[in-house]
């Protein structure tokens, strides 16, 4: 059977070619590309999956939509111990944790501050500033002190171990990639959060995230 990942660019499954590279897996890509204006997956990815976005992970006869389920999935069927605490420690609690985190907690502030940008950027001339207004008001309000948060978070969680489930690298740091990188660059808080800065510093490094980069292409998270 041959695992194929539909893959678009500038997106989380940046995460999937990562955690295959890790896991030395052979797998096939095919690629879509965002629309320049809307930034949205094409309507070619239906055919895939209803939901119509990416990452989908095929393999065989399994469909799996969904960054961290396809992590987990891979994990299970392919990991042999690899890239996972052994179940019943706390290292696998903390595991189990920051996969869930990655995006039920951390992305959604970080894609409103993506979404209220453009909306102050992208509006008609003539309401222009009265969008800047509304989206700055939500920023300082809300999205801030929500990032302000969670980067304290994480920073204080990787000040007391090198990786986010303990001593070993593990697929929750593939799973938190993503958004740590998206923090770094939009937040305006990484001077703040050493620890995270060190934290993307080291798995850019990995060869095994770089041959994702070369395969799938870079990110361009700003």
């Amino acid at each position: 059977m041959t695992i194929t990942v539909h893959h678009l660019n500038n997106a989380r499954s940046h995460r999937v070619l990562w955690l295959l590279e890790e896991l030395e897996l052979p797998y096939e890509i095919v690629c879509y590309l965002r629309d320049p204006k809307t930034m949205l997956a094409p309507e070619a990815l239906k055919k895939v999956h209803p939901l119509g976005k990416a990452p989908v992970l095929t393999d065989g006869d399994v469909t799996i939509a969904e960054s961290g389920a396809i992590l987990e999935y891979l994990i299970e069927r392919y990991g042999e111990g690899r890239l996972a605490p052994p179940p019943g420690t706390p290292a696998r609690q903390a595991y189990r944790f920051w996969m869930h985190y990655a995006e039920g907690s951390l992305m959604p502030p970080l894609l409103l501050k993506l979404v209220f940008r453009r909306i102050a950027t992208g509006a008609p001339f003539l309401i222009r500033p009265i969008a800047k207004a509304i989206a700055r008001g939500a920023e300082t309000g809300f999205i801030d002190a929500q990032l302000k948060t969670h980067g304290g978070y994480c920073d204080a969680a990787l000040a007391q171990s090198p990786w986010f489930a303990g001593a070993e690298f593990s697929a929750a740091d593939i799973q938190m990639g993503f958004p740590v990188e998206v923090f770094l660059a939009r937040s305006g808080l990484a001077a703040r959060t050493p620890h995270l800065a060190g934290f993307a510093e080291k798995i850019c490094s990995r060869p095994a995230y770089q041959r994702a980069v070369e395969r799938g292409g870079p990110l361009n998270l700003s």
